[in-house]
């Protein structure tokens, strides 16, 4: 497994590569789901999740089965784990997951996860993100995920800004506060996918 481990802070993130085959397996999924509203609805997860977004649903268990999402993470987490601390990774499971449709305008606010590990990949993100209202701004931060961790210190930035990319996926700890940024001027799509998931306690603990 080929895993990058990044260290801009405190906690390590992890960034890697979702295999084609599972990009185009949950894009189909989703355009599915979007046209059966009796589907859509029982998914639907938007009231419990912290974001102000257009649209989040569940992944059913037997689709995560089918395209074998949970064993692939499963795998990735082991090789982070062992690369980190040594330790064989001796259970994951996963809590939920679930696709995150966010249009022009939508927004995550600072929040974080249950579980151990959590994480988010992209499957489609817009060619353009708008522009910032102060066109010299050198940072435009639209559409951009932020992770978050303490306060900022000498020597020591508190944030780590991920610009989305089709196909790559950051795995991180469950407490890492984060958010998501509003894009404007286009019509097109952000989507991504989520999941929070358990490991055992040995790999758990410090």
């Amino acid at each position: 497994m080929n895993i990058e481990i990044l260290k801009p802070f405190g906690p390590s993130i992890v960034i890697l590569r979702i295999p084609e085959e599972i990009i185009t397996a949950i894009n189909l999924y989703t355009d599915d789901i979007i046209k059966d509203k009796k589907k859509l609805e029982k998914l639907d997860y938007g009231l419990k999740l912290a974001g102000n977004v257009s649209q989040e649903f569940f992944l059913d268990i037997d689709f995560m089965k089918k395209i074998k999402w949970g064993e692939f993470l499963a795998t990735v987490c082991q090789e982070w784990i062992m690369q980190e601390k040594n330790v064989k990774l001796k259970n994951f499971e996963i809590i939920k997951s679930w696709v995150v449709r966010q249009f022009k305008n939508d927004y995550n606010p600072i929040h974080f996860h249950s579980g151990h590990i959590s994480g988010v990949g992209y499957l489609k993100v817009p060619k353009k993100m708008g522009n910032t209202v102060q066109k010299n701004k050198k940072t435009n931060f639209n559409g951009k995920l932020v992770l978050i961790d303490g306060s900022k210190k000498l020597f020591c930035k508190p944030t780590y800004v991920v610009t989305p990319e089709v196909g790559n996926l950051y795995l991180f700890p469950n407490y890492m506060m984060h958010a998501v940024y509003p894009f404007t001027d286009t019509d097109e799509e952000r989507r991504s996918i989520s999941f929070n998931a358990k490991i055992d306690d040995e790999s758990a603990s410090l």
